[in-house]
């Protein structure tokens, strides 16, 4: 362990370690700062271009960029009352109030130092657990390995959501398409319906750019608004430090609650801000102020959101089971890189895990200062209205799209998936349980059928995995018995009218089918080949058509209204246009990439977008083109790439970029 050790202080210690590192935190900060964006959209958008990196350099940038999204997505929290991300959903609760009194600065400043505080003790836990672990970890086998993937997807479909149903299903429908392509046992090609782009699987960039950012960039571009009336501060820089020190015990112990439920599979950033917060509320004798302002409702979620990333890196590390949709997304960065999560990562490569380790501390420390220098800047990006910066990260999306096949496969794909995405969020299915269940599905399968040709069907009654199934029981009863509440969606349950039940009916029967698909498909291969995807199918349809028998005998219920913003806010305002109108517009760029080509089509909807959508002026709208154009070519450039090309590009040649 002390030459792990020593080897990884020498990698650590390397400048160009530093370098990347660096990078990850920058682009962490860039991607917290957006609204609506987080870290499965930033890991997402930053996965193309790792691959062909060394492994130490790659995780340098994964690593700093996963530990500051939690501390840069307070900015949007805190000046525009929107959350960052769904880490940071809670700090919007008494974050905004304190700005709009004119403290914002004291509540950045609180939010920011106990990030950093919650940041190390969380890096601390995770030391001591690799240290603590390390034994059992490499007693586990491959029938042990898979009953945990089973318990980490229970956790995920239990805890993800409110609806028991809707969890399992999400996480189930996320396993049988991550087992789209080839079988890891036979190597038969399954529901690829001979497609060429199929057959190697959905790629993890287009799943989770099409899940997460796809909504909740075109959620906010319905509101095409400024987000904030000022750009100003306020004074009490110093004063929120003193908060976080004056309270230290009540961040230490959030700390240390978001590092436990980080390390639960299927928690994470979904509900530990929630937690906190309702530790803080409940542990408080003056509950007066929160809601309306009160300091400690920023220092207990932000300590915690932190500290979650290094009880995250728990169980993707040592176990390869992510315990949330950013450590779902890094699990698959691992795998592009070359790294096998598991039992490797405490024997071989411990040199590794100590390095990230110890990056994850001094991102930390690094985030943290640069969010203080970044903030003044940073509120005058708040005045922008949405319509200017809504096609810079569609821009951005598809730019990463199509660096998985670089084809045009790719933003069809992005396209699908987003459609998907807007569906389940509208009808309250969780979609970090659906990415969960996509990047654990190619692990469960493997260590499910090396558990049965080892041990054939007698390795359930081994003793480690009858454990598990007991612990993946006990889940499963608890998790029906109470359910987490999630204030925002119970403000957004009063404030909504009972929904046409018909299209929640017609999207679970859609899910419906496509398990009767996966059954079908099953019957047509091998018993290695299908025993996976058939068993996922066949216990999903049941699951599925429980759930669609009950849309239609039960009576109508309140649930998530289509036209029911997410914004704390602004929820007096109306949104200026239907959802479905933009996912038209992103379908429109879709089509003209495939008659024009990437680079045509974007700079078409750049100028349509800004002089129809944010009614920008030909000058601002020219210049605004250019630049996104220019970098976006020169970006292209400096990687070797070229743009998808169209229809055009197949009957002109034309020069580069344009070709």
């Amino acid at each position: 362990m002390l030459d792990a050790m020593m080897t990884a202080l020498s990698h650590f210690t390397q400048p160009q370690h530093l370098m990347y590192l660096m990078l990850g935190v920058g682009m962490g900060m860039i991607v917290g700062i957006l609204p609506g964006l987080g870290g499965i959209v930033g890991l997402s958008l930053l996965l193309p271009f790792i691959y062909g990196m060394d492994q130490i350099s790659a995780l340098a940038m994964l690593i700093g960029l996963v530990a500051v999204i939690p501390t840069s997505d307070t900015f949007t929290s805190v000046l525009m009352g929107i959350p960052g991300s769904s880490a940071s959903q809670a700090t919007v609760l008494d974050g905004f109030p304190l700005a709009k009194k004119g403290h914002g600065a004291r509540a950045l400043g609180a939010a920011f130092s106990a990030s950093l505080f919650g940041g190390l003790v969380g890096a601390i836990i995770l030391t001591g657990f690799v240290v603590i672990a390390r034994p059992l970890i490499l007693a586990f086998g491959s029938a042990e390995l898979f009953m945990l993937a089973v318990l980490g997807l229970s956790m995920v479909g239990v805890l993800a959501g409110k609806s028991l149903p809707k969890g399992i299903i999400a996480s189930g429908l996320g396993l049988l398409l991550g087992a789209l392509g080839a079988a890891p046992a036979t190597g038969e090609l399954r529901m690829s319906f001979d497609s060429i782009y199929l057959m190697d699987g959905l790629p993890l960039v287009i799943v989770g750019l099409g899940m997460f950012a796809f909504p909740e960039i075109i959620d906010l571009c319905r509101q095409n608004r400024s987000i904030s009336d000022n750009g100003t501060l306020g004074s009490g820089w110093k004063d929120g430090v003193r908060d976080m020190i004056r309270h230290k015990w009540l961040c230490l112990r959030c700390a240390g609650l978001g590092s436990i439920v980080g390390a639960l599979p299927g928690l994470g950033g979904s509900v530990v801000d929630w937690i906190a917060y309702g530790h803080v509320v409940q542990t408080a004798k003056d509950k007066s102020q929160f809601g309306k302002g009160d300091i400690r409702g920023v220092l207990a979620p932000e300590s915690a959101n932190n500290a979650k990333e290094g009880g995250g890196l728990v169980p993707t590390l040592l176990f390869g089971i992510p315990g949330s949709g950013s450590m779902a997304v890094f699990l698959g960065g691992m795998v592009l890189i070359g790294l096998e999560a598991g039992p490797a990562m405490v024997g071989r490569d411990l040199d590794i895990t100590y390095t990230i380790i110890w990056s994850l501390a001094i991102a930390n420390v690094v985030g943290a200062g640069g969010a203080l220098l970044l903030s003044p800047f940073v509120s005058k990006l708040t005045t922008i209205k949405y319509g200017y910066l809504a096609p810079f990260m569609i821009t951005i999306i598809c730019f990463a799209a199509f660096q998985a096949t670089r084809s045009l496969s790719d933003m069809i794909a992005l396209l699908a998936l987003g459609v998907l995405g807007v569906l389940m969020k509208r009808f309250g299915w969780p979609r970090p349980a659906f990415l969960i269940g996509f990047v654990l599905a190619s692990n469960t399968e493997t260590y499910l059928y090396q558990a049965l040709q080892f041990y054939d069907w007698g390795f359930l009654l081994r003793p480690g995995v009858m454990i598990i199934l007991a612990l993946t029981i006990i889940s499963i009863v608890m998790g029906m018995r109470k359910q987490p509440v999630n204030p925002v969606e119970e403000e957004e349950r009063s404030h909504s009218h009972s929904p046409n039940r018909l299209p929640q009916i017609l999207f679970a029967g859609l899910i419906l089918a496509i398990f009767a698909l996966g059954i079908w498909d099953a019957t047509q291969h091998s018993f290695l080949g299908s025993v996976f995807t058939g068993a996922v199918s066949v216990v999903m349809f049941v699951v599925t058509a429980v759930l669609l028998w009950q849309l239609v005998v039960s009576p109508p219920s309140h649930g998530a209204n289509f036209d029911h913003e997410f914004d704390l806010a602004h929820q007096d305002e109306k949104p200026t246009a239907g959802l479905w109108h933009y996912v038209f517009w992103v379908g429109g760029l879709v089509a003209g990439t495939a008659l024009f080509g990437f680079l045509i089509a974007i700079t078409g909807f750049f100028i349509a977008f800004l002089r129809l959508k944010a009614e920008a002026s030909w000058t601002r709208t020219i210049l605004l083109t250019v630049l996104a154009m220019g970098g976006m070519s020169f970006l292209a450039w400096s990687l070797v790439l070229d743009f998808p090309g169209g229809l055009l590009q197949d009957l002109v040649d034309l020069p580069w970029p344009l070709g």
